[in-house]
């Protein structure tokens, strides 16, 4: 049974979220302050957490920035803010995704679904290895030559979602979905956080190794050594 925190500090949307949630089968806990509900993470690891950005006590935002220290558990924000600058900060602090209130329950829960499909399709346990490269998802690690990465979360969350799919090119608008959410956003996000992964692997778009761009259509990410094998046979 999947575990969601709500934290949310207005009692009539909260209980009808934890209804809700309740009636379709989801274990649901509570919280109405951020620093509630920042225990409730660290305590009873929630499978999901629908946030509210306007809590009464700590901004949304540094909710969070603190919940994404402590781990990755997915996080949809709930907010009554409709303007791009405050969703793309909330995405950008790390949220999966977001509801803008007023908002219908059959909306929260096809966004739960969506978000929930997204982790445990990376969720296995195996690590993804391509080449010298080591993808481990559920520890949110990776390794080239035994070397660790220092990647951002969207360095990392890119490596993944090109890792899934290793050897097919996928599209930047596959890519915006996956990893920003935002299938209508600018490719120049792309472009620039695959430079500076590139720039990680040891590589430039001039000389790629494991990450090729297909030009008009996307990047795949290849193993290397399995491309030159094919070239000198």
């Amino acid at each position: 049974m999947t575990t969601i925190l709500v934290i949310e500090d207005d009692p009539s949307i909260r209980a009808a979220l934890e209804q809700g949630l309740v009636e379709r089968g989801h274990s649901v806990q509570s919280a109405a302050t951020g620093i509630a509900g920042l225990e409730a993470v660290l305590g009873d690891h929630p499978d999901l957490v629908l946030l509210d950005l306007g809590l009464p006590d700590v901004d949304g935002l540094t909710v969070i920035g603190m919940i994404r220290a402590a781990g990755s558990v997915p996080i949809i924000v709930l907010t009554a803010v409709d303007d791009d600058p405050t969703m793309v900060a909330a995405l950008d602090a790390g949220a999966d995704d977001y509801v803008v209130k007023p908002f219908g329950f059959e909306q929260v829960t096809a966004r739960v679904r969506a978000v929930l499909r997204r982790t445990h399709r990376h969720a296995s346990s195996d690590p993804i290895r391509v080449g010298e490269l080591t993808i481990h998802a559920p520890t949110r690690t990776a390794t080239l030559a035994d070397r660790p990465l220092e990647l951002t979360r969207r360095e990392f969350d890119l490596l993944l979602a090109l890792a899934a799919r290793t050897g097919e090119v996928v599209s930047k608008r596959t890519l915006l979905a996956d990893v920003w959410q935002h299938a209508d956003g600018s490719d120049r996000t792309v472009d620039v956080h695959l430079s500076w992964l590139r720039r990680k692997l040891g590589e430039t778009a001039a000389q790629p190794r494991y990450l090729q761009s297909v030009r008009g259509v996307g990047v795949r990410l290849v193993d290397p050594t399995a491309q030159q094998d094919r070239k000198s046979s």
